[in-house]
């Protein structure tokens, strides 16, 4: 039997019960854990536009979604219900463009059409699908967690941008549990400080040590000796091997080039898109870059730009973790 591993709340942060989808609100952490009550595709797509999941939360969000829909129409014909599940499908790709949400809901509608030209009972066979693929996907991910502590060596000191949901953190306490020292540092991720708030407060709980920085000061880190290892997320991936994270990541990327550290990215390969430069890049609006808890922090008639995430290019990984999702 395999031992349990702790795990992050951000690890899973989404469980249907009944007719409900809670989902922690991480835009309220760490001085709150909070959950949003999710029940149709309208406050699907609002909980993931307003960020108050993300990453692999928002994957599932839009997974489970499908399951309330499908339970909320298991009377429908199936003819009504393919039309309903492609209308979700449709809502839930518009809802942000850089996530590859088109390549699980084309999977799941793709099931639907499935099991309609099969003649199978079309509510039963998706739910059994999405259920079996989300198993499938969370064993997946908790191997590599093992994966990323194998890769972490004793007496490193570890750079991360952004959030990895959870992974890096209960990585963190299986280094632990075998005895390695590992130190951490977390950047800010402005604007939306996912790194102060989400990173260092889950690398806590894990029982790490852990370090906030400046964005704009991790240059000084790793030209400085004081980095062994930069590990990040990505958001989407490319057939070449090219990634998308959130906005900075790039940068962190050039700078472990230049100075020879190690940089990995926990991938999801894909061959949707070919390479970095067709991925579409979200750019959000500028209130969230020139507003700070509703109040403006800067001038009157300064404009703001805010690309959500930027591109990696494959050379500049050291060495991609993956988790198959297919």
């Amino acid at each position: 039997m395999q031992k349990k591993v702790w795990e992050s709340p951000l690890f899973w942060p989404a469980q249907l019960k009944g007719n409900t989808l809670w989902v922690i609100d991480e835009t309220l952490l760490p001085g709150r854990l909070v959950y949003v009550k999710v029940r149709n595709t309208k406050q699907a797509v609002a909980c993931i536009r307003q960020m108050k999941t993300r990453a692999f939360g928002q994957f599932l969000v839009v997974l489970n979604t499908f399951l309330l829909v499908l339970d909320k129409n298991k009377k429908s014909s199936p003819k009504v219900l393919l039309k309903v599940l492609q209308k979700t499908a449709t809502a839930l790709n518009a809802s942000r463009p850089t996530f590859p949400f088109s390549e699980v809901t084309a999977m799941v509608v793709g099931w639907a059409h499935q099991a309609v030209a099969q003649k199978k009972d079309l509510v039963g066979f998706l739910c059994q699908n999405i259920n079996g693929f989300l198993m499938g996907i969370r064993i997946r991910r908790l191997q590599r967690v093992e994966q990323i502590a194998s890769v972490i060596q004793d007496k490193e000191t570890i750079l991360t941008h952004c959030n990895v949901s959870g992974e890096l953190a209960m990585a963190a306490r299986i280094c632990k549990a075998q005895r390695k020292t590992v130190r951490f540092f977390a950047t800010e991720t402005r604007p939306y400080f996912q790194g102060a708030k989400l990173t260092c407060w889950e690398l806590k709980l894990a029982g790490a040590d852990v370090t906030l920085v400046a964005d704009n000061a991790v240059g000084l880190l790793l030209r400085g000796n004081k980095i062994n290892r930069v590990i990040v997320g990505s958001d989407r991936s490319c057939a070449n091997g090219d990634i998308a994270n959130k906005i900075g990541t790039y940068q962190i990327a050039v700078l472990a080039k230049e100075f020879g550290i190690p940089f990995h990215a926990l991938t999801q390969p894909s061959k949707k898109i070919a390479r970095g430069e067709d991925i579409p890049i979200e750019i959000r609006d500028p209130e969230e870059l020139l507003s700070f808890s509703g109040k403006k922090v800067v001038s009157p008639g300064v404009e703001g730009f805010y690309p959500g995430f930027d591109v990696v290019p494959h050379e500049l990984i050291t060495q991609p973790i993956a988790i198959n999702v297919n």
